[in-house]
């Protein structure tokens, strides 16, 4: 059986330049920022389990916060992200101390056990297709598709995700096509149909669009 594309690559340095030069020729507006920005920048940041703690951990609370709180979570489990098990034995007292809501604490007791009792597999979720991926972690309470984009595209490495419900993406489109408002994921999807299939490094260079000055 085949494997399906989006399973085919990784973000390597390889491609990423081989997607860059993509998305220069597919469309000139984007290829004036890759000529603005540089380089991309794209690069893989952790495991499955560890990434969707961190991303729920962080949820709805302001850089400095989060990480104070991480701090100390993690403090509790040896200066690192706990394993699934360990979460569910520690304490809630504890794990309140630490600065966790009891919404996040039941958001991440669902995922730990969801991996513990194998619900969710690091190494099944690797080989699956992008759209099943997304519904598969979206079970976990508190996981919705931004948080599965997002984990597409920085833990996995896909080369063609198009977080559509990100803002920065939508923001950085609306600047860059001088729409009226903040496209909607149809929109974009329809505009975003030259990049593939390197939308993951054209949604980097979007992001860096709306930081960049020019």
């Amino acid at each position: 059986m085949r494997e399906p594309v989006e399973l085919a690559e990784r973000l390597t340095p390889d491609l990423l330049r081989v997607g860059t030069a993509h998305l220069r020729r597919a469309d000139p507006r984007l290829g004036a920022v890759i000529d603005r920005v540089g380089a991309c920048g794209l690069r893989r940041r952790g495991p499955i389990y560890q990434s969707l703690f961190r991303s729920i951990l962080y949820q709805q609370l302001a850089g400095s916060a989060a990480a104070a709180i991480e701090r100390r979570v993690y403090a509790l489990f040896d200066g690192k992200v706990p394993a699934p098990a360990d979460f569910l034995r520690a304490g809630e007292a504890g794990l309140r101390g630490a600065g966790l809501s009891r919404q996040k604490l039941a958001y991440l007791r669902d995922l730990a056990a969801r991996f513990a009792d194998g619900r969710l597999r690091a190494q099944r979720l690797a080989r699956l297709p992008n759209d099943e991926l997304v519904a598969a972690v979206t079970t976990v309470h508190g996981v919705g598709e931004w948080t599965a984009h997002m984990l597409l595209i920085f833990s996995l490495g896909r080369p063609d995700v198009l977080p559509v419900g990100d803002y920065g993406v939508r923001k950085g489109v609306q600047r860059l096509y001088g729409l009226r408002a903040l496209p909607e994921p149809r929109t974009l999807e329809r505009i975003a149909t030259p990049w593939r299939p390197y939308r993951s490094i054209a949604s980097w260079y979007l992001w860096r669009s709306v930081d960049t000055p020019g």
